[in-house]
């Protein structure tokens, strides 16, 4: 799916402020780079503000890396998560966003988790939840299904072994039938469900469902995800319905994919390399 002629098309009045607040919680010591590419993505996509929440170890790392951003160094755990006591100050940052991408390198800490699960169930805004916010609601599926009643725009990105932990599917039954369990998911759920891999599946809740073609092996690389889910806040955040928003960020992040192999061969390329090429993406005709 192809970005609607709107995206290019910014008024001469506006602002920062009128393409979007993306607070993304991300990052850990382990971590560092995954909050680093999300943020960076999501800039590149359009959105006017940025707020990258991590432990306030890691800050002065993701503050050199990530100039653009605004920073929210928060309590951290003995092994460099972010502490569940962060929470008062995640809710009150979530008040300003527009949107939410939670998840890339937060690690499997205990606190952590409890921390993404307290505030997903505490916030309405729309969010997009990868990596180790997808294993936290793994987790504690109750807080998946407490959500079913909610109507904001939940977006997850899970690659099949994440799908599978939130499923109980095994891996193979997944791969042999990924629209059908993606679409079962996002209906069952009320989420919008990126199931990534070869040829990503994007599945809503009404069954629309949309197979992105766009992409190559080359992509198989540490990073990558964290790319895709900042593109989407990023998207999200400009105020874009949330099928259309994941549909088009796994598109264009194909296709800067395919742009970057050119360039650097497939083997060769790197998930910062996909982030690079985004502008790119958006200008081609392809």
């Amino acid at each position: 799916m192809r970005l609607p002629a709107r995206f290019f098309k910014r008024r001469p009045e506006s602002h920062k402020g009128s393409y979007g607040h993306v607070l993304v919680v991300a990052g850990s010591r382990s971590y560092v780079g995954a909050a680093c590419l999300c943020a960076e993505a999501c800039l590149r996509s359009g959105a006017g503000l940025v707020t990258l929440a991590v432990p306030r170890g890691i800050y002065p790392v993701v503050a050199r890396k990530v100039t653009e951003a605004i920073f929210l160094p928060l309590a951290q755990t003995a092994g460099g998560a972010l502490a569940a006591r962060a929470l008062p100050h995640l809710l009150a940052a979530a008040r300003q966003a527009s949107c939410l991408a939670i998840g890339p390198g937060l690690s499997a800490d205990r606190q952590t988790q409890r921390l993404v699960r307290r505030l997903v169930a505490r916030v309405a805004k729309p969010m997009v939840i990868d990596a180790d916010g997808l294993n936290a609601l793994a987790a504690k599926k109750e807080v998946l299904k407490g959500l079913k009643a909610k109507r904001q725009a939940l977006i997850m990105t899970p690659h099949p072994g994440e799908l599978a932990r939130l499923t109980g599917r095994p891996v193979a039954a997944i791969q042999k039938a990924r629209k059908k369990v993606a679409k079962e998911f996002a209906v069952y759920y009320n989420v919008h469900l990126v199931l990534k891999g070869f040829q990503t599946v994007v599945a809503s809740p009404d069954g629309r469902v949309t197979i992105n073609r766009s992409g190559n092996p080359g992509m198989a690389t540490a990073g990558s995800g964290d790319v895709l889910t900042g593109v989407i806040a990023g998207l999200l955040a400009q105020g874009m319905e949330p099928h259309e928003a994941a549909s088009c960020a796994a598109y264009y992040h194909g296709r800067a994919g395919d742009l970057a192999a050119r360039q650097k061969t497939q083997p060769g390329m790197i998930a910062s390399d996909i982030l690079a090429w985004l502008p790119q993406a958006f200008k081609s005709k392809k």
